[in-house]
């Protein structure tokens, strides 16, 4: 934990962290146990005379003067190894092929190692993809500010720039950094000198509304909610734990947190003027409709495609994002919305197969 073990460690160790990561998140069960994402307890009316073409569904959208194809993001997840390099060229490959966004994970190793810039650059793979630079927020109390923003940004040539919170998994981390007090308002500087767009990001453990509007007065321009339900981090950090007690400590997180639709709805609803992405657990197409019913502008997914990457390469990422994006445009002609905008305004009723 950090009280136990400050992060002053050398970027091998944090390089040697980023492959923990991928192979923990590849080998063993890091899903949460009891607590879900809550999206199983909505439904959409099913409309038997849609009056609509399923050719003509629409699930475009425009996001930061970029034109999507579809409302998927592949969610940050790694870089900083050589094996994360040729994931993230993997991702942005097929990121590039249907469309979608693509997030790069946290970037700090290559801020402190510029001999790991590489394993994060995939412009020459996507030139025109929706790209997000991420710096971990806790790092602006740690000497990192607007210079060191501007340097990951720059160094992917990004669209946008993720700042994400992270406080449970710097919390049980071996070698986290704790110090969250104070924060708010270098958020706020860098959202307010950075020319690109920031994102505020949870890992997986959702943002409540108070939350969610805190961080829209400082300024960002989105915010992706990681809510609870899918992959749990304090299982990945439990996974890599140096001492029973750390295991412990960590493994006593495991259904933490605020699931995805309970935070897709409370952010939606303390910042209606942002854009939010929802993840956090996500399955497949029914549940991203489902997301932007609840107020979501799109969906992002991790493991899912971390795993198609690692399995079948770009061409395992597109057959999943085709087969995703298949079932969006099914659940919206059967539930009368024609495209996102009219998907976001059709209503949800709680499931009656939910007790």
């Amino acid at each position: 934990m950090s009280q136990l073990a400050p992060d002053n460690a050398p970027p091998d160790i944090h390089e040697r962290r980023k492959a923990d990561h991928i192979r923990i998140n590849l080998e063993e069960d890091v899903a949460f146990k009891q607590l879900t994402t809550g999206l199983e307890r909505y439904a959409f009316t099913h409309q038997a005379l849609p009056e609509l073409d399923l050719a003509q569904i629409d699930t475009t959208l425009t996001l930061f003067g970029k034109r999507l194809q579809r409302p998927l993001l592949i969610s940050s997840m790694t870089g900083g190894t050589a094996r994360a390099r040729q994931i993230n060229r993997t991702l942005a490959e097929a990121a590039q092929q249907t469309g979608m966004a693509m997030g790069l994970g946290s970037m700090r190793a290559a801020i402190e190692d510029p001999g790991l810039a590489d394993t994060y650059r995939v412009r020459d793979v996507a030139p025109d993809i929706l790209l997000f630079a991420n710096l971990g927020a806790v790092q602006l109390n740690y000497g990192y500010g607007l210079a060191h923003c501007q340097r990951a940004v720059d160094m992917v040539e990004a669209d946008a720039l993720i700042l994400h919170f992270n406080a449970l998994q710097e919390a049980v981390q071996p070698e986290g950094d704790g110090n969250f007090a104070g924060l708010y308002s270098k958020v706020a500087e860098i959202c307010r000198h950075l020319p690109v767009p920031v994102i505020a990001k949870e890992v997986g453990w959702g943002f409540a509304g108070e939350t969610a509007r805190r961080l829209a007065e400082a300024g960002v321009a989105a915010i992706d909610v990681a809510g609870a339900g899918g992959t749990s981090w304090s299982q990945v950090e439990m996974y890599r734990a140096p001492t029973a007690r750390h295991a412990r400590v960590a493994g006593a997180f495991i259904d933490w947190g605020i699931p995805t639709a309970v935070s897709v709805q409370q952010c939606h609803q303390a910042a209606p003027h942002l854009p939010i992405f929802a993840s956090g657990g996500i399955k497949n197409g029914i549940e991203v409709a489902k997301c932007i019913a609840l107020g979501a502008s799109m969906a992002g997914l991790a493991g899912d495609f971390l795993r198609a990457a690692d399995k079948a390469g770009v061409a395992g990422v597109v057959e999943l994002a085709g087969t995703i994006s298949d079932e969006l445009r099914v659940t919206m002609f059967v539930a009368g919305a024609a495209n996102l905008t009219a998907l976001r305004h059709t209503p949800l009723h709680k499931s009656e197969s939910v007790r």
